[in-house]
């Protein structure tokens, strides 16, 4: 039911409200509403939150996104983790009213006294609503110091009755407009003067309050927006494959060796796939033949085989001992680990034996292997979640937090799109229940219901179809869904390859088109990732028109020789570093909402922007919030990258900048410089640029105020 004042079309709301939206600790979002009432009078509207603990904030003023939109708006940021609510409030707001009407008819001589006696009770009534815990919300926020309600707040002279001095100043507006040894428009300018609009933003006089219902929002840890990730397989890090003797499986031990590369590269995470024992039949031998030599290791996703199953390690990796030993390792250089959940089985799991009912039984008695035809992985047998779901459910739980015992915070789930939603909502539940800071991304490539789907019944992350978006057009509609349209409820982790992905634009693109991927994914989104051999540039595919890798490392050993790579320039390793290190120095950059595009005339050429404002607003949840912003002046801090799409060709184009999305006039000269050139430009709305893909594809400008020329 509508109530007095109409309160319409929420956000962020998830499924009518029946699940929460999410955030970040730390991220800035909009809350908005559609808010409006009969007839001419004002209308105004508000947030008030409430934090995990149940404690009410202040009223958070929301601002009307455009005049005559009826569409109002207010910045939020939640500062540390749990479940949150909120609600909007809407109501009449006679005092604007009167300031309307007042300001038309007392300069022109109507009804001036009665205007100003109405005006007068109007201020009275806004005095003693005025409450001292009102007061005591305004002290704690981050103010303005010029701002008058800040200063009074903070206890100004002659303040009395633990009202912070407010209700005072509000009845001596009063107490003038009353005033009539005073000329009508001269008590009229005392109600219009800013410090007066200051007072009556705090103290709000509200009638016909109407309030909606309360909407949740979950936040999570920052991890869960913001961090770049690496992808490796252990064991192909210290193989030995010579070739004149049978090949020798890397180790945790010598995996661990190449962890101080990773994190100098900046990556937050390195994400491992499956480290389990590996079944024997049907293993696929190299390039994903039917049949194996005898030294070939098989694919990591075949998971199971006499030496244990999910709950064991790969004999040829170490012990749980050495397992830790990486995790130390790698928490020690600033990283997490990410490990692979694929829930699946090889022909050899335990599991087939002890629970042959979680499989499904073909006619003829074998059980059936996993297929996505024209695709066959004749070495993996898919469980069915329906023939015993508490047993499934229960080991599946098991193992989740074994894992967890063993210092891992964050999974990667294997196709969850082919197992019931319902399993994984209950999972994730009971995991967040008692550890909120265990983490899992979605690996979905699949339809853009079940995606979604998974994301909103709590999938902290998500892959998402970005690999087949490379035209402009794409790039732009794709994320301007996921930074905006989406934002509430699915993150984006933009991986450039993966094991099974190598796209034809990186086969035939060369080290440009590498690079070009690379600064999209970092700079799009707060989450991006590269499988190993990225920064090699590999790009051969296994047949044309296909996007496996030739040799892929799924099925064999695959030890690459990182310091010949960079002794011989071939490494894209600081080309990456750079990206990274660029990420981390920008908080825009960490950030997925604040993402938007301009427009270039040549269609191969793209530009986007970000830009975290020098001044966040105030918080009662957490002062000093935005200390990381307080670095940036003036425009605060503002990236711009201009990329050209085509790795082939030179292009050439007019870049017109839509300047409010920067912080800036339409008229306004600035300068921008350039992160990977050095070079600085003065710039202005409309720019020429030129981009040749072999020698820098992108420009990635920090954007500052311009001084002036001088005469």
């Amino acid at each position: 039911m509508i109530g007095r004042i109409p309160i319409l079309d929420i956000s962020p709301v998830v499924d009518c409200g029946e699940r929460p939206a999410k955030a970040a600790a730390g991220e800035t979002f909009e809350i908005e509403a559609t808010v409006f009432r009969e007839g001419h009078d004002a209308v105004a509207a508000g947030v008030v939150l409430t934090d995990p603990e149940g404690v009410r904030g202040p009223l958070l003023p929301m601002r009307e996104i455009m005049p005559g939109t009826d569409r109002w708006s207010v910045s939020v940021t939640l500062p540390r983790e749990g479940l949150w609510h909120f609600r909007v409030e809407a109501w009449g707001d006679p005092i604007a009213t009167w300031l309307h009407d007042a300001g038309i008819k007392i300069p022109r001589g109507i009804e001036a006294d009665l205007m100003c006696e109405e005006g007068a009770r109007l201020f009275e009534r806004a005095a003693k609503a005025v409450r001292p815990a009102d007061c005591r919300h305004l002290a704690s926020r981050t103010a303005d110091p010029h701002d008058p309600a800040a200063e009074n707040a903070a206890g100004p002279k002659g303040g009395r009755g633990g009202s912070c001095g407010h209700r005072e100043a509000l009845q001596a507006v009063a107490d003038r407009l009353r005033d009539q040894n005073i000329d009508p428009r001269a008590r009229l300018a005392v109600a219009q003067l800013p410090e007066t609009a200051a007072l009556l933003a705090a103290h709000p006089l509200r009638d016909l309050v109407t309030r909606s219902p309360r909407r949740q929002i979950v936040v999570h840890r920052r991890r869960a927006l913001f961090g770049s990730w690496y992808e490796f397989f252990p064991r192909s890090e210290g193989a030995i494959v010579d070739g004149t003797s049978a090949p020798k499986s890397g180790n945790f031990k010598t995996a661990s060796k190449r962890l101080p590369a990773i994190a100098a590269m900046g990556f937050d995470v390195v994400y491992l796939p499956p480290i389990h024992p590996i079944g024997v039949t049907n293993r696929k031998g190299r390039n994903n033949t039917l049949h194996a030599e005898p030294h070939d290791p098989g694919s990591p996703w075949a998971i199971g085989s006499a030496e244990g199953g999910h709950d064991a390690i790969h004999p040829d990796l170490g012990t749980f001992e050495d397992f830790d030993d990486f995790v130390r390792r790698a928490r020690e250089l600033g990283m997490e680990v990410a490990l692979d959940l694929a829930l699946q089985c090889s022909p050899d799991h335990p599991w087939v034996k002890e629970h042959p009912e979680w499989f499904n039984i073909r006619a003829d008695g074998t059980i059936a292997y996993a297929e996505n035809p024209p695709k066959k992985y004749q070495d993996i047998y898919p469980l069915n979640f329906d023939k015993d779901p508490e047993g499934i459910y229960a080991e599946v739980r098991r193992i989740v937090r074994l894992w967890m015992d063993h210092g891992v915070r964050i999974f990667r789930v294997d196709n969850p799109h082919t197992k019931p939603v319902s399993f994984w909502e209950r999972l994730l539940a009971d995991i967040h229940a008692t550890d909120p800071d265990v983490l899992f991304l979605s690996e979905a490539f699949t339809r853009p219901a079940m995606l979604q789907t998974l994301a909103k019944i709590g999938f902290h992350q998500s892959y998402t179809y970005f690999t087949w978006r490379n035209r402009r057009d794409e790039l732009e509609e794709y994320l301007t869904e996921l930074s905006r349209h989406t934002s509430h409820f699915l993150r984006p982790n933009l991986f450039v390859n993966t094991p099974d992905i190598l796209h034809e634009y990186l086969q035939h693109g060369g080290v440009p088109a590498f690079k070009i991927r690379a600064v999209l994914a970092a700079l799009m989104s707060p989450t991006w990732g590269i499988y190993s051999g990225y920064e090699l540039a590999e790009n051969v595919p296994l047949r044309p028109g296909s996007e496996e890798y030739l040799d892929s490392e799924k099925y064999q050993y695959k030890p690459r020789d990182w310091a010949k790579a960079e002794r011989e320039g071939r490494s894209l390793a600081p080309f990456i570093t750079q990206l990274n290190l660029f990420r981390r120095a920008h908080p825009a950059l960490q950030e997925l909402r604040n993402l938007r595009f301009h427009h270039v005339d040549q269609p191969d050429l793209i530009c986007f922007s970000k830009r975290l404002p020098p001044e966040r607003p105030p918080s009662e949840w957490h002062p000093g919030a935005h200390d990381t912003a307080s670095r940036w002046h003036g425009l605060g801090d503002v990236v711009l990258a201009v990329v050209n799409l085509d790795p082939h060709n030179t292009r050439e184009a007019t870049v017109h900048l839509d300047m409010p999305a920067l912080g800036l006039d339409w008229n306004a000269e600035f300068v921008v410089d350039d992160e990977l050139s050095g070079e600085s430009y003065r710039w202005r709305q409309a720019n020429y640029v030129r981009l040749d893909p072999h020698i820098q594809p992108a420009h990635i400008f920090t954007v500052r105020a311009a001084t002036p020329n001088p005469r």
